[in-house]
């Protein structure tokens, strides 16, 4: 396939979906893909006013695909009149670190893109278990951000998808990422830690491991910590990112 710039929109029930069948119809690797959120999409109410995500993505030219583009270059907030008002904030002693850098910038540009005002500050979260590399913490803070977080936070779980794929590709390997607006993972995570409790008591009760849903690390984390003192039962983590799950199984005797 030619590698001059091709932009085409796809159609699907979700941003990754969209994504995924884009690159495989395309006949590429997502990090080949330049992607833009044109619509998040919506499941409605009840399966009522329901509304398909729509994202537009675009074949990088062959230069950007050869070898990637320095981070200052590729990822700086163009200067975009709504731009302006995305704000990125150092956390203290972390102000060099180049990764917390490239997750900020390639927040702040996507946010940017979408016309958010907000302010973006990263940080590191130790790991959940030694298998598991530190945690790239963004806290996206401002006014009336709702709406980056979406009906069961898809959007936001959406804009950790394609952010994690972006700095993927400009740091050559996967980055553990979290993205938080206003406190929602917090509040997530009080749910997951009751999930992680009652698979716990399924385990016990019938003997067989449970395994849950595709979490990101972040969400992993949380389940490894509630359970790691437990009595009866123990966590690990299987598969690869960004498809990595969380199994409970019996410890053993």
């Amino acid at each position: 396939m030619s590698q001059e710039k091709i932009t085409q929109e796809f159609i699907a029930p979700s941003v990754e979906e969209a994504v995924e069948q884009g690159a495989k119809q395309l006949g590429l690797s997502a990090d080949l893909l330049d992607v833009e959120i044109l619509d998040p999409g919506s499941r409605g109410l009840f399966g009522l006013g329901s509304r398909q995500a729509r994202v537009r993505l675009t074949i990088k030219g062959k230069d950007a695909v050869s070898s990637p583009r320095p981070v200052a270059e590729s990822h700086k907030p163009k200067a975009e009149p709504r731009n302006e008002a995305v704000k990125m904030e150092d956390s203290k002693g972390e102000d060099k670190d180049p990764v917390l850098q490239l997750a900020k910038e390639v927040v702040s540009d996507l946010l940017g893109k979408m016309h958010i005002e907000a302010a973006v500050v990263a940080r590191h979260a130790p790991p959940s278990d030694d298998k598991d590399r530190d945690l790239v913490v963004v806290e996206i803070q401002g006014k009336d951000l709702s709406i980056l977080i979406g009906k069961r936070s898809e959007t936001l779980n959406a804009l950790q998808y394609i952010s994690s794929l972006i700095i993927a590709k400009e740091h050559g390997e996967w980055v553990p990422l979290m993205i938080d607006v206003q406190g929602y993972r917090e509040r997530r995570e009080r749910q997951l830690r009751v999930l992680a409790r009652r698979m716990a008591e399924q385990v016990i009760h019938t003997g067989r491991r449970q395994n849950l849903e595709p979490m990101p690390a972040n969400e992993r984390r949380v389940i490894h910590i509630e359970l790691r003192d437990h009595e009866l039962v123990t966590t690990e983590s299987v598969g690869e990112e960004p498809n990595r799950k969380v199994t409970i199984i019996l410890k053993k005797e």
